[in-house]
């Protein structure tokens, strides 16, 4: 049994103009010990699919209105709340995509991992506080037991982003959902962080579930990798199906805009043309159709559901026509470009 299992998850959003669906018949799973990559362009409904998870979505406009979330085999979309309070910052946590909003500006680094650590653990104060010093320590922060009295707006942003971990590992959990950890980060910065992230998910045997746009970090450190687009899973599979084989055009398209070698000056990255369509007004058909140069009839017609391709079952595609030769199709992308 998968320790996360998504199956066909809708969160929508109430506004003035329409329903938004947001993420609309989200699938996929994550086993214990595994790293599984959500990629997709910024609105594709990355960031909804993980608040979804730990029940974040503001209630006033948002709703999860249909599928389930299974962790561990408990339904966390009928979940009492209490019950959904107790497992957030313990069995499942969350590395937030800004480390500065995410941390209280007028308490220490040291006192609010203090904080979440006595949240769901029976210690005093000052055990607490040693367990933070424990883990800034071994997050990389320098002189962690002085370091602890410091303030979010006294560190670097790398730094602000490991005491963001520290928090999120407080207490040991079987999930982490890591939401563009290395946003607004250097180079060298992103490539600790992720290391760091490898390390303490190898300890620790977590499930991580990695959110992205960029797929140099999810050929770097994921296992599997899921598509999104408009809200729904395009396709899903090995880091090598994906990459070496990718059977949705939209996939090929991401790739083949990647800059890989030397660019000729004057040229062009390739491109996927058009843009994403409203999701307060999705096609009746495969929302990807108005912009790919496969699409057929049945394609604007029809929703493709989300099949294996291929032998197995890894590797799986929402697509009426998925690339025969897929690294073939890849390199006309590029050469038309």
């Amino acid at each position: 049994m998968a320790l996360l299992d998504i199956q066909d998850l809708q969160t929508w959003f109430d506004t003035r103009a329409g329903v938004v669906k947001a993420v609309d018949g989200v699938t996929l799973s994550v086993d214990r010990g595994e790293t599984v990559a959500l990629v997709g362009e910024s609105g594709s409904g990355k960031s909804v699919t993980a608040y979804s998870i730990l029940r974040l979505i503001p209630r006033t406009q948002g709703r999860i209105a249909g599928g389930r979330i299974l962790f561990d085999g408990t339904d966390l979309v009928t979940l009492p709340e209490a019950g959904i309070r107790a497992l957030r910052g313990n069995r499942i946590s969350m590395i937030f995509q800004e480390p500065l909003s995410a941390l209280n500006p007028v308490l220490s680094i040291g006192s609010q991992i203090a904080e979440a650590i006595r949240l769901h653990r029976p210690v005093d104060r000052q055990t607490a506080w040693s367990q933070a010093v424990q883990l800034l320590d071994r997050v990389g922060i320098p002189m962690a037991r002085r370091r602890a009295d410091d303030f979010p707006h006294q560190l670097s942003g790398g730094m602000r982003q490991r005491v963001v971990i520290a928090i999120a590992l407080a207490c040991e959990p079987e999930l982490l959902i890591a939401d563009e950890p290395t946003t607004a980060l250097d180079v060298t910065t992103q490539a600790q962080i992720l290391e760091l992230l490898q390390e303490l998910q190898a300890e620790r045997g977590m499930g991580l579930l990695l959110i992205t746009h960029d797929l140099g970090v999810v050929a770097e450190v994921a296992d599997r990798a899921a598509v999104m687009y408009a809200g729904r899973v395009v396709e899903q599979g090995t880091v090598a199906q994906l990459f070496d084989a990718p059977a949705h055009p939209y996939t090929a398209g991401l790739l083949a805009s990647m800059a890989l070698g030397e660019l000729v000056p004057g040229s062009r990255l390739p491109e996927i043309a058009g843009t994403v369509p409203s999701l307060l007004d999705m096609p009746a058909g495969c929302a990807f159709a108005p912009r790919c140069t496969q699409a057929r009839t049945a394609c604007a017609a029809s929703r493709p559901s989300l099949d294996a391709v291929g032998q197995g079952e890894a590797h799986r595609v929402a697509c009426f026509l998925p690339l025969a030769d897929p690294v073939a199709s890849r390199e006309a992308l590029r050469a038309a470009a």
